[in-house]
């Protein structure tokens, strides 16, 4: 089956894409900074990677992969001091996401997948109660995999499970995959790294990236970024996301279209 993307696509399409079988995909990211070789888009670019990577497939069981605009303008509290940042509060994301799931359940689609790359805690909190107040509602069947829980978390690399990983490795191996246009890869090789875990930072109270020892905004390993480490990590995201939706919509072998 083929994989559309809602923006680029005409309404006379989605009418005849949507249906039980069809899974809209939202990628979710920030525009915030990510050191001084990474673009502010970096976790919508990686969520985007992840969408394009778990919709591809589902459509070859024979699913319906609609990909949406990806959300770039959340909670990132974290990065506001660093010029770029767009913040939102985070009831105003929640609010956003159940408008969205009103408008797809509206025309006819039943399931929505996010496929979320910015692990703010705020905006996290933010995506789980939408994702309840959508349940709550009966308003779709929704497929959330949080990279920061079990089982997701601890398929990806290690530095991401370090918690170093803002701006870092693994960050910086996914754009040079998906997007190395954007990549200012004279500055990362020159990086130094800054092992510092931002889930222990937030455990401790710190809440921006500053008083966590980010000065420069990143985190973790940046000149070990390599394309093919993306590339692999960008496999097991997609596989991630469609492990999740399958779950969510109870799929079997005698599903297969």
């Amino acid at each position: 089956m083929p994989v559309l993307r809602l923006a680029e696509s005409t309404w006379e399409e989605v009418r005849d894409l949507t249906g039980e079988r069809t899974v809209a995909i939202l990628p979710s990211g920030a525009t915030e900074a990510h050191g001084p070789h990474l673009p502010l888009a970096t976790d919508v670019l990686i969520a985007e990677a992840m969408a394009e990577a778990g919709a591809e497939r589902l459509a070859a069981r024979g699913l319906d992969a609609l990909i949406l605009p990806g959300l770039a303008y959340t909670h990132a509290g974290f990065a506001v001091g660093f010029p770029g940042t767009i913040s939102a509060r985070a009831e105003t994301v929640a609010a956003l996401m159940v408008d969205i799931a009103t408008s797809l359940h509206r025309h006819g689609i039943a399931t929505l997948a996010l496929a979320n790359a910015h692990l703010d805690p705020d905006h996290l909190a933010a995506l789980h109660a939408a994702c309840e107040a959508i349940r709550d509602r009966g308003l779709m069947t929704i497929a959330f995999p949080d990279l920061t829980k079990r089982p997701w978390g601890g398929r990806l690399t290690d530095e991401f499970r370090s918690g170093a990983a803002h701006a870092g490795q693994y960050e910086g191996s996914i754009l040079m995959a998906c997007a190395p246009r954007l990549v200012r890869e004279e500055v990362q090789r020159e990086l130094e790294p800054i092992p510092i875990s931002l889930s222990a930072s937030i455990a401790e109270g710190k809440r921006t990236f500053q008083e966590a020892g980010g000065e420069r905004a990143y985190f973790g390993y940046p000149a070990r970024a390599t394309a093919a480490e993306g590339e692999e990590t960008i496999s097991i995201l997609g596989g991630i996301l469609e492990e999740a939706v399958l779950e969510a919509i109870g799929w079997n072998e005698d599903s297969e279209a």
